[in-house]
């Protein structure tokens, strides 16, 4: 919820975060930790910093820094190697939450969920990348894939990829290639190299979803090892429960939670505006209006019902891997429309939202004017793309499922 300071700007009010709201949805029945307890500092510091990320198209080091201390990057990395292992719904809890407080942060954030992907290295160098600790900051960009040279004991690597979210803030980076005779089941392989390796060319300039530092990153003749290229979406080499999970489908999904977070946030925007003063014009306050309360109340009921079906999805999932059974296609299928389900819901209450403010939300830094952008980035992701409804409608009609899916 925002609620109104006493400042006017060109006649608009301006809102302040409440903390006291967060999470929108509570994070399970564990002990609060220090994640939890961190929660409402951490929403503060965004809350106040979201122009610098905008300015400066990259969340801060020290902002990453407190993410680190606060569990974010351990969150899904095996106990044996220091992590937590958080279940899935309790980690992409946490992304929706710093979502509220801020798209880009939380989209950043959400690549926390990389170590899942990192678990498909061999296991001795798994050793090595967490000999120091869990808190590893992974980014990368997989596309285009690059052709690399095999070389004794690894590739060398060169090329440019799009979109490296976050990579500002990483310790290591990885970047998709291709090989001559790789025997990769059409799945790609992706080299694993420490940042300093890589050059990042800021280019990102977008409408939506600023903060997020998903620049070029290039990276000229670097020799990788062969043990620090993994396959995405291959099998990983120790065994964690967070590690049977799917994948693919939990990659898609904690980037659509961003959407609902800040879905969230604009209709708490609209809340605290509509209790306002009377419009500039003498009409009522919007609160007092009908069509108003009508489409608020349609946007929290969308909202929380994408909200649901996408933490039932998830929940009965982690059930069957807590089991010892392997997902059926059926459940990562139902899992990956959950994701698309949710992206669209956002992007659509947040311009519902949006909507009902008027003219007082198209001004550039107004917090509709930026939940609308970001919104719309989140549900324009490939993952979350109309194909995988396509996909997923295909599995539920019993026919064969499409290359890649789910």
């Amino acid at each position: 919820m925002h609620t109104p300071d006493q400042s006017l700007e060109e006649g608009r009010v301006t809102y302040a975060f409440d903390t006291t709201r967060l999470p929108a949805v509570p994070f399970g029945t564990e002990p609060p930790g220090r994640f939890e307890a961190g929660l409402p500092a951490l929403v503060r510091v965004l809350a106040e910093r979201r122009e610098e990320f905008m300015a400066t198209r990259q969340i801060a080091p020290d902002v990453i820094e407190r993410l680190k201390a606060l569990g974010l990057y351990r969150a899904v990395v095996a106990r044996r190697f220091g992590g937590d292992e958080r279940s899935p719904a309790e980690f992409c809890r946490m992304i929706e939450a710093i979502a509220e407080a801020d798209g880009s942060a939380g989209w950043v954030a959400s690549f926390g969920v990389s170590a899942t992907y990192l678990a498909a290295l061999p296991e001795p160098t798994l050793e090595a990348l967490y000999a120091d600790g869990p808190d590893i900051v992974f980014a990368g960009g997989l596309f285009p894939l690059q052709p690399a040279r095999k070389v004794e004991g690894g590739f060398v690597v060169n090329g440019r990829w799009k979109f490296g979210s976050g990579s500002t803030g990483a310790s290591h980076i990885g970047v998709g290639i291709t090989v001559e005779g790789d025997t990769t089941g059409g799945l790609p392989r992706v080299a694993v190299m420490p940042a300093a390796q890589v050059e990042i060319v800021p280019d990102w300039d977008v409408i939506g979803l600023q903060g997020t530092g998903s620049h070029d990153l290039v990276v000229r003749d670097v020799f990788v090892p062969e043990e620090w290229t993994l396959i995405r979406g291959g099998a990983p080499s120790v065994d964690a429960a967070i590690y049977r999970y799917p994948t693919m489908a939990f990659a898609a999904q904690v980037l659509a939670v961003v959407g609902l977070g800040v879905a969230r946030s604009a209709l708490s925007e609209v809340a605290a505006m509509a209790g306002g003063r009377a419009s500039l014009t003498g009409a009522p306050r919007m609160a007092d209006r009908a069509h108003v309360q009508i489409e608020v109340a349609k946007a929290e009921a969308a909202l929380r019902s994408a909200q649901a079906f996408f933490y039932e999805a998830t929940e009965a999932t982690w059930q069957t891997v807590l089991a010892g059974d392997r997902p059926s296609t059926e459940a990562v299928a139902t899992l990956r429309l959950a994701a698309t389900h949710a992206a669209r819901t956002g992007a659509d209450v947040s311009r519902a939202a949006f909507a009902l403010a008027g003219t007082t939300a198209i001004y550039n830094g107004h917090r509709l004017s930026r939940a609308l952008c970001d919104s719309l980035v989140v549900a324009q992701h490939a993952f979350l793309g109309e194909g995988t409804l396509m996909s997923a409608g295909r599995v539920l009609l019993g026919l064969p499922t499409t290359a890649g899916f789910p």
